[in-house]
């Protein structure tokens, strides 16, 4: 499946809208729906301004065409990737829709970052095409794609998509098994739950988990990955420190009181202005500044 493909994205939001930016830099035919027409016409928008901020021909966001229709937009996809909301009713009734309108050899993919794809492809006809793609935010600055192979799943399946992904500048990854989180959020939120108990029990504050990340082991991640990390030190070290600080670390099942007190007293983060943090306009605008800043320089190493 290379050369120009007809993509499908039914989802204009925040990943859609970068992933339909991927696929026109790179000469595909792209289609996109949504049942919001405010999400729908702000597209090309959305998509000539990233272009113009990282140095690229915003005229590649003309390739990108707008559907009204769902299937409209799947008729004659090669590939189609959901990027609707983290509701997996929703997701369910898209796809049973999707399958109706697309090609039966049209691939069929979900974005979605925690929910298992057996869940929500479980009811169609063909599972054999069916799997998930989980990329990270924004689409066009982090390469990493995860692609989760269900126990339907063919191997050509999960072939075709990889080689599109890897030919459209993506760092692909197999995930075997279909686990609620797959592997990047997994290992996410492991941390974060830690970083959480940590704050919880009064070892530290908010400020300081995040600058013992950012200033110690965050600065190597880029390039050293907590395995190789492993086998760097050693596998013998690595253990002695396991049997010591394992046993005291948290093992909640279940979110901390914490973070369930911040969000019923409504701090929830920057849309409320405090979360963890307090969070002024402008502290605001200066993060997401440094983010994107420090994304866009990876991502001109990378490629």
């Amino acid at each position: 499946m290379m050369g120009k493909v007809h993509v499908a994205i039914i989802g204009a939001g925040l990943m859609g809208h970068g992933i339909a930016q991927v696929f026109a830099v790179h000469g595909h035919a792209v289609r996109i729906h949504d049942a919001s027409a405010q999400a729908l016409a702000g597209v090309h928008r959305r998509v000539r301004d990233n272009l113009v901020d990282l140095g690229q021909d915003p005229s590649a966001a003309a390739g990108i065409e707008l559907c009204a229709v769902l299937a409209d937009a799947v008729c004659d996809a090669d590939v189609v990737f959901e990027a609707g909301p983290e509701n997996l009713q929703l997701k369910q009734q898209l796809f049973a829709e999707i399958e109706t309108f697309a090609p039966r050899t049209a691939l069929l993919a979900s974005n979605t970052s925690v929910i298992p794809i057996s869940r929500i492809m479980g009811g169609l006809r063909h599972r054999d095409r069916a799997l998930g793609t989980h990329w990270w935010n924004p689409p066009y600055l982090v390469p990493l794609v995860e692609v989760i192979q269900t126990a339907d799943t063919s191997a050509e399946s999960m072939q075709r998509m990889t080689e599109l992904l890897a030919a459209a500048g993506k760092t692909p990854v197999t995930v075997r098994k279909d686990v609620p989180g797959f592997v990047g959020n997994r290992l996410q939120h492991a941390l974060w739950r830690e970083a959480i108990a940590l704050v919880q029990s009064g070892v530290c504050d908010a400020e300081t988990v995040d600058t013992v990340v950012k200033s110690s082991f965050g600065r190597r991640l880029a390039v050293l990955g907590p395995l190789e990390n492993a086998d760097l030190v050693g596998t013998d070290l690595t253990l002695a420190i396991h049997d010591t600080v394992l046993p005291d670390l948290d093992r909640s099942a279940e979110a901390q009181p914490y973070l369930r007190e911040l969000v019923s007293s409504g701090r929830l983060g920057m849309k409320s202005g405090e979360g963890f943090r307090r969070w002024s306009a402008e502290d605001q605008a200066s993060l997401r500044q440094r983010v994107l800043a420090h994304l866009k320089v990876l991502n001109e190493q990378h490629q």
